[in-house]
């Protein structure tokens, strides 16, 4: 990455709150300039923070000091933001990032939905910056936001067996029952998960991963599941599916950094986390949708999705798009670049 574009990004984004507005929309600024500046558009990244910044609320302010021994009562409270930056601050410059993450990923992980698992996935965009050898004080602060988000924000996810059957991934999600009335905000929905018929046999019919190994390999097919789908059901909440592909992705770029006995336990909860979304806002498998794009033949497909993407600018096309080329590079798999090329005209700058 270009020395100090990053960073200097980051922190003029610090100012501001994880949310804005009435209804609590996500800032998403730190984790669309994380893919920019990886990406190769670090000469965009100033203007595209000016832009968006136009948008964001500043960061709450402080009420109560979060302690070591406090925190538990602290877990949700969306009120205390603030109080929850300023912990993880102190925690990152007291012990090593890797043991904060290490500590937290635990208490954090079964709350994952936080922030419609945006906590998460700042995380992860955060660690994947880490991993690449951003040491400065300003990422480090970028995961003391992320996690103090995640914190704040902290919602269990609905009540589901682990998996135990034999399905990968892409068959399970095909599988998948939809909740009976698919209105109302997110926790409207996901409170009727649990009424939902199959619910929990849908959740149990993945195949439970034979080591951490597998439990890693399983999480990509996830990720290429979920991307790869989005062609098919995006239509029906073009942001909020956006996250079935980016959250198990955030997390799978953060495994390196986890203990190898932490990564199937992860893996259980985001494919709960990704099964829950997808019955939650898509459509039944089959249900006809508008028609989708083919891939265009392309020199470089990957260069010409991701250049398409930041030329619409929208945060949740890069971050969507980022993915679904990590996946082709990865796979090969076509669907998931045509599912970029379909969501820039599904969701309007």
């Amino acid at each position: 990455m270009p020395d100090g574009v990053l960073p200097e990004a980051y922190a003029r984004l610090h100012r501001y709150g994880p949310e804005w507005g009435e209804d609590q929309l996500t800032n998403h600024g730190p984790m669309a300039v994380e893919v920019l500046v990886r990406r190769g558009y670090a000469a965009q990244v100033d203007r595209w923070v000016d832009d968006y910044r136009q948008r964001l609320d500043e960061l709450p302010t402080e009420l109560t000091r979060i302690t070591g021994q406090n925190w538990p009562e602290a877990l949700g409270d969306g009120r205390r933001i603030g109080d929850w930056t300023r912990y993880f601050a102190e925690e990152l410059r007291a012990a090593p990032w890797r043991d904060v993450l290490v500590t937290w990923w635990p208490r954090l992980l079964p709350g994952v939905l936080a922030g419609t698992t945006h906590g998460v996935i700042r995380v992860g965009h955060t660690v994947r910056a880490m991993l690449a050898g951003a040491d400065d004080e300003a990422t480090l602060d970028e995961l003391a936001h992320g996690l103090a988000f995640w914190a704040a924000r902290f919602q269990r996810l609905p009540s589901a067996s682990g998996p135990a059957g034999r399905l990968d991934p892409d068959a399970a999600l095909t599988a998948l029952n939809r909740i009976p009335v698919q209105q109302g905000r997110v926790a409207e929905r996901m409170g009727r998960l649990a009424t939902t018929p199959g619910w929990d046999a849908a959740v149990a019919a993945l195949r439970p991963p034979a080591g951490p190994d597998d439990a890693r390999a399983q999480l990509s097919d996830l990720v290429t599941a979920a991307a790869a789908g989005y062609l098919e059901y995006g239509h029906a909440s073009p942001v909020l599916l956006v996250h079935t592909a980016t959250a198990p992705n955030a997390v799978l770029h953060t495994l390196p950094a986890l203990p190898r006995e932490m990564w199937a336990p992860s893996v259980a909860t985001l494919w709960t986390t990704t099964a829950a979304i997808v019955a939650a806002y898509a459509p039944p498998a089959g249900t006809p949708g508008p028609a989708t794009p083919d891939l265009p033949d392309q020199a470089d497909p990957v260069a010409e999705a991701v250049d398409r993407a930041v030329a619409h600018g929208d945060e949740h096309v890069i971050k969507f798009t980022d993915t679904a080329a990590e996946v082709y590079a990865r796979t090969g798999e076509r669907r998931a670049l045509a599912a970029a090329h379909h969501i820039t005209g599904l969701i309007r700058r």
